[in-house]
C-alpha cells in the first residue's frame, strides 16, 4: 500500500495566495447583497451607543492617502466597537461648498460665470460636488469601510442648511454675531476673506526696510529735529501708514549720527546700527517709551500726521521697537489704532490693487507696489536701508499663494465672549494624544473673532436682511423662516429671490418705514457648515447623540474642524459637541517628505489596492504609530505584504489541520488537554488580551506586533511545527490529535475575530472555510473571550521555561547540520546533561523528543557530568550525533524498530500500529 495515504496531511480549500485586488470585490459584493451594514445594526441594536462623528472629506477628486489613513482608522474602531458590547452606527459625511468647487467649474470645466446667474452658477456647483462624492463614496467603499454609505450626510442638502441656520441663528441671539469694519486675513488670488484655518505658512522673499519718519512735534521730550525709525517687510503699507507703536516700558534713546539724531529702542541700537550701516553714533538721550506718547510724526511723502501711540505687542525681537501702524492692514495695528482713535484707511481693493486712497500708486497690485513704495521713500530720503529676507509667509492653503491682512466689513462671531466656557469645554474632553488639549487650548485663549463671511458664491448664505437705514436684521422670526424656506427648497432660493420674497409674510421692521429691504451676499466660512454638523447629523439623525464618544481627524483639523465644532457646539448648547479627540499625523513618503507630483513621491491608494488589496493598505495603517506623521512607499508595504503573507499561512495551517475536525463532536475540554496545549491556550489568552486592551487605546500598532509575533512565534517557530508528528502520523480521532486540533481551533476562532476590524476582507474569507460557525459573517460575532484555565501562570512559567531550554537545543542542532554531523533534525539522537535549575523540569515533561524534532534523546545526568565533546549552554550540555536505526518511510523518524513489523518492513513500530489498526480492514 501507498502509506502515504495513511498521513493525515492539511487539506483546504482557503488559497494560500491572496489574490486581494480580485477576491476583495467579491467579498464586497457579497456584504452589498447581505446589506451587512443593516444586519450589525439590528444585532448591536439595544446595546450602549457608541458614536464616532465623521468629520468630512472635501467633495473634490479621488482619495489620497490622508483620507485613506483617516477612514480606514474610523472602521476599525467602529468595527471594534459594534463586536464588543457597542451599537455602533457610523453615518459618512461630505463638505461640498467652498472655492474648490468654483474653481474647478470654471478652471477645469472652462464654465463662464459671468454669462450665468449665481443661482445657475450654483447649480452647476452643486452637480459638480454629488459627482465627487459619488466617485469618492466607491474608492471609500473599495477600502472596506463599512457605513450608512446610503445615506451620508451632505452639507449642501436642504435639511443639513436648515439646521446650519438655526446654529447660526442661535448665535446671533445669544449676541455673538456681529458685523464690523476689521483687518482680517484676505486673499486675493480668491478675493475672500480666509480664517485662520485657511492659512498656511510658506516661505517667501520679501523687501527689509528701515525708514525715517520725521518728528514734527516732539511733545518736550522730543526736540523735533529727531528721526523715528521702523522697520517692515511690506512696504507697501507704508501708503496706509497712520501711526508709530513704542512699547511704554521699554527704554528708546535718541542717537546721533553724522549730525542726524534717530530715535530707536536702546536694546535694538546695536543691530541697527549694523543694519542701517551706522559707522560712528552717539546717544544723546535715553527715555522710557511712555514718554513718546502722543508725540506727532510726519508722513515720509503725504502730508499728513503720524502719531506716536503706545502698544503691548511692541518686542525687542527684531527691527527698531517702533513699530509702523497701519490699521487697515494688521490686527494689533487695528486694536492700538481704535483705542487712539486713527481711523482705519485701506487703501488696496479685493483684488489686491491700490484704490485711489494711496495716491500715487493707484492701480498697482500690492506686491508690485512694494519697489515703487521703496523707491519713492529713497527718492524723499526717508529710506535707510533695503535689503531682502526670506521667511515664513502667510498663504491662501487653496491658491498656494500670499494672503494680506486688509481691514473689510465682514461678519464675525465673537469668540472672547464665550471664552471662558470654550476653555472649560476643552478640559472636559479626553484628547489622544494628550498634547490636543493644550494645542487648541492655546488656539482658544487668544482668539477674539471669528471671521465667518466670504465673498464668494458657492456656500450657505448669511441669513441676515438689511433695512433701509443700512441697519442688519436677525430676529427669531426671521432665522425661522429662512430655516423653513432652505428646508423645503435648498439654500439656493436666497440668490433666486427677492428679500422681500424671503421674509416671513407681513414681515415689519423699524428699520424699515417703508417697507424695503436688501439681503446679505456674503456666504458662511465653509468651517461654519461643517462645524454644525454636531447639529446637524448628531441631533437630527435619529441613530446618533450629541456629543459624540469620538472626533477622529489628522491634527491639522485643531485649527479645523475640531476648532469651529467646538465654537458652534458651545456657543448653542454650552458644552464640547465630543466626548473624546483623536488625531492623527500625516501620510509622507518613504524619506519622510511630503508626498507632491512633483517629486514623484505619492503613494495613490487606488493604485495600492489594484496592485495589492485593501487589506494591505489597512494592516499598514494598523502598523503605524499613527499619531505622529507616518510613512508610506512602496518598499514599505511589501514588508506588511509579507507580514500578511505570514498571518495568512497561519489561517490556512489552521484550517488545513481541522479538515476532519468537528467543533461539536471532538473538542476536549481544557482539563484533559496535554499541558503544552495548555500553554499555547495561555500565550492565546494573553494575546487576546493585549488586542482587546489595544483596541480599547487606540493602539492599533500593538495589535499587529501581537498577532504577528503569536503567529511566528508561538505558533509557526514552535506549537505548529511540533504539533506536524502528531497531527499527520496519529490515528484521526486519537486523543493527542484531537487535543492538538481544539487548542488550533480556539486560536483560528480567536485570530479570526480579532483581525476582523483591521483585515475584514480576509478574516471574512476565512469564516467561510471555519467548522461550526453558524453565522453568515464574521462581523456578526463579537470579540473572543478568554478560555478559564486552572494553574495557568504556573503551566506559562514552566513552558517559558522550557522555551529557553529547546532554544539551546535547536543551536546546538543548528551547529551540527552546519558541521555536517547530522542532516535534518530528525536524523539526530541528542544526549542532555541539564543544569540543576532544568534537569527536574525536563524530566517531567513527556514526549521530549517530538518536542524537539529529533528520532531520539537522552538525558544522562547533570550538566558537570557531560562529556568534554559536549556542548555547553547556560541551561545545559548537549551531544549530538546521527541517530542509530533506520528511517520510518511513513514518520521519517530514524529509529531501530524500522521493519520489527514483519507486514510493513519499511515503518517504525509506532506507525506499523496505527496503520494496522486504522487502515487495513
Amino acid at each position: 500500500m501507498d502509506y502515504k495515504d495513511t498521513l493525515l496531511m492539511p487539506k483546504t480549500d482557503f488559497p494560500m495566495r491572496g489574490n486581494l485586488p480580485k477576491r476583495e470585490p467579491e467579498i464586497q459584493a457579497k456584504w452589498e447583497e447581505l446589506n451587512i451594514y443593516k444586519l450589525v445594526q439590528k444585532r448591536t441594536e439595544g446595546r450602549p451607543l457608541f458614536v464616532l462623528h465623521d468629520g468630512p472629506p472635501y467633495a473634490n477628486g479621488d482619495i489620497h492617502m490622508g483620507h485613506a489613513l483617516n477612514k480606514i482608522l474610523k472602521d476599525i474602531i467602529v468595527r471594534y466597537k459594534s463586536m464588543s458590547g457597542y451599537h455602533a452606527p457610523y453615518v459618512p459625511g461630505w463638505d461640498t461648498h467652498g472655492l474648490p468647487i468654483e474653481t474647478a467649474l470654471t478652471k477645469n470645466k472652462k464654465v463662464d460665470r459671468k454669462k450665468m446667474s449665481v443661482a445657475e452658477f450654483r447649480k452647476l456647483c452643486e452637480e459638480y460636488a454629488y459627482e465627487q462624492i459619488d466617485r469618492q463614496r466607491e474608492q471609500f467603499k473599495r477600502l472596506g469601510v463599512r457605513g450608512d454609505w446610503e445615506n451620508p450626510y451632505i452639507t449642501l442638502t436642504k435639511e443639513y442648511e436648515a439646521q446650519q441656520i438655526k446654529v447660526f441663528g442661535e448665535m446671533a441671539k445669544k449676541g455673538y454675531i456681529y458685523k464690523g469694519l476689521k483687518p482680517v486675513y484676505w486673499s486675493p488670488s480668491s478675493e475672500s476673506a480666509l480664517a485662520e484655518a485657511e492659512i498656511e505658512y510658506k516661505e517667501k522673499r520679501s523687501p527689509s526696510i528701515y525708514v525715517a519718519f520725521p518728528v514734527k512735534d516732539g511733545k518736550g521730550v522730543l526736540f523735533g529735529d529727531e528721526k523715528i525709525v521702523i522697520w517692515t517687510t511690506t512696504p507697501w503699507t507704508i501708503p496706509a501708514n497712520l501711526g508709530i507703536c513704542v512699547h511704554p516700558e521699554l527704554e528708546y534713546s535718541v542717537v546721533e549720527v553724522g549730525g542726524t539724531k534717530f530715535v530707536v529702542a536702546s536694546a535694538l541700537i546695536e543691530s541697527v546700527a549694523k543694519e542701517v550701516e551706522w559707522n560712528e553714533y552717539n546717544v544723546v538721550k535715553t527715555f522710557k517709551g511712555e514718554h513718546l506718547e502722543h508725540v506727532v510724526a510726519r508722513h515720509p511723502f503725504y502730508d499728513r500726521d503720524s502719531l506716536v501711540i503706545l502698544g503691548e505687542h511692541v518686542t525687542t525681537d527684531a527691527g527698531t521697537g517702533c513699530v509702523h501702524t497701519a490699521p487697515g492692514h494688521g490686527e494689533d495695528d487695528f486694536v492700538v489704532g481704535k483705542k487712539y482713535g486713527l481711523g482705519v484707511l485701506c487703501p488696496v481693493d479685493d483684488k489686491g490693487y491700490f484704490t485711489s486712497e494711496a495716491p500715487g500708486f493707484e492701480g498697482l497690485f500690492y506686491d508690485d507696489a512694494n519697489k515703487v513704495v521703496t523707491q519713492k521713500l529713497e527718492e524723499v530720503g526717508a529710506l535707510l536701508k533695503l535689503t531682502f529676507i526670506t521667511h515664513s509667509y502667510p498663504h491662501d492653503w487653496r491658491t498656494k499663494k500670499p494672503t494680506i491682512f486688509r481691514a473689510t466689513s465682514q461678519w464675525f462671531a465673537s469668540i472672547k465672549d464665550f471664552r471662558d466656557e470654550l476653555l472649560k469645554a476643552i478640559k472636559e474632553v479626553k484628547w489622544i494624544p494628550a498634547w490636543g488639549e493644550t494645542r487648541l487650548y492655546n488656539m482658544i485663549k487668544d482668539r477674539e473673532d471669528w471671521c465667518i463671511s466670504r465673498q464668494r458664491a458657492w456656500g450657505v448664505p448669511i441669513p441676515v436682511f438689511y433695512g433701509e437705514d443700512g441697519e442688519p436684521i436677525i430676529t427669531d422670526e426671521t432665522i425661522e423662516h429662512v430655516s423653513n424656506l432652505f428646508r423645503e427648497h435648498g439654500s439656493n432660493i436666497w440668490f433666486e429671490r427677492e428679500a422681500k420674497d424671503l421674509l416671513p409674510p407681513g414681515f415689519t421692521s423699524p428699520h424699515s418705514p417703508n417697507g424695503k429691504f436688501t439681503k446679505e451676499t456674503d456666504i458662511m466660512d465653509v468651517w461654519f457648515d461643517s462645524g454644525s454638523s454636531h447639529q446637524a447629523v448628531l441631533v437630527e439623525r435619529e441613530e446618533l447623540q450629541r456629543p459624540a464618544d469620538l472626533y477622529l481627524e489628522g491634527s491639522d483639523q485643531y485649527r479645523g474642524w475640531f476648532n469651529s465644532s467646538l465654537s458652534t457646539s458651545v456657543a448653542v448648547t454650552g458644552k464640547a459637541p465630543y466626548k473624546g479627540v483623536l488625531s492623527h499625523g500625516f501620510a509622507l513618503d518613504g524619506e519622510g517628505r511630503k508626498m507632491s507630483k512633483s517629486l514623484g513621491n505619492v503613494v495613490v491608494p487606488n493604485k495600492v489596492m489594484e496592485q495589492l488589496g485593501a487589506d494591505i493598505l489597512r494592516l499598514w495603517v494598523a502598523s503605524v504609530d499613527y499619531q505622529a506623521d507616518v510613512r508610506v512607499s512602496d518598499a514599505i508595504l511589501k514588508q506588511v505584504a509579507e507580514v500578511y503573507r505570514k498571518i495568512r499561512n497561519t489561517f490556512r495551517f489552521l484550517l488545513g489541520n481541522l479538515h476532519d475536525f468537528d467543533p461539536a463532536v471532538h473538542k476536549v475540554p481544557v482539563s484533559e488537554l496535554r499541558e503544552v496545549d495548555v500553554y499555547i491556550l495561555a500565550k492565546l489568552n494573553k494575546v487576546i488580551e493585549k488586542v482587546l486592551d489595544s483596541y480599547e487605546n487606540y493602539d492599533f500598532a500593538s495589535i499587529y506586533h501581537a498577532v504577528n509575533n503569536f503567529c511566528t512565534i508561538e505558533l509557526s517557530s514552535f506549537y505548529l511545527d511540533v504539533a506536524k508528528d502528531i497531527l499527520y502520523i496519529e490515528a484521526a480521532d486519537s486523543k493527542n490529535r484531537r487535543s492538538i486540533q481544539t487548542v488550533l481551533y480556539e486560536a483560528l476562532l480567536a485570530l479570526t475575530k480579532l483581525v476582523t476590524p483591521i483585515l475584514p476582507h480576509t478574516a471574512e474569507e476565512v469564516w467561510a472555510y471555519i467548522p461550526g460557525v453558524t453565522e453568515v459573517s464574521v462581523q456578526l460575532v463579537d470579540m473572543p473571550k478568554v478560555t478559564e484555565i486552572d494553574n495557568a501562570a504556573a503551566i506559562e512559567e514552566k513552558w517559558d521555561t522550557f522555551m529557553k531550554v529547546r532554544d539551546d537545543v535547536l543551536k546546538a542542532l543548528e551547529n551540527a547540520r552546519n558541521e555536517k554531523v547530522i542532516g535534518k533534525s530528525l536524523t539526530a539522537s541528542i544526549t542532555l546533561y541539564p543544569n540543576e535549575k532544568y534537569k527536574e523540569l525536563l524530566e517531567n515533561i513527556e514526549d521530549l523528543a517530538k518536542l524537539f524534532i529529533v528520532s531520539h534523546l537522552e538525558i544522562a545526568g547533570s550538566q558537570e557530568q557531560a562529556p568534554e565533546e559536549a556542548e555547553r549552554f547556560d541551561t545545559l550540555s548537549i551531544v549530538v550525533k546521527q541517530a542509530e536505526g533506520e528511517t520510518c518511510e511513513r514518520c521519517w523518524v530514524v529509529t531501530p524498530t524500522v521493519g520489527t513489523v514483519s507486514e510493513h518492513p519499511t515503518l517504525c513500530s509506532n506507525c506499523a500500529t496505527i496503520v494496522q489498526e486504522h487502515y487495513i480492514k
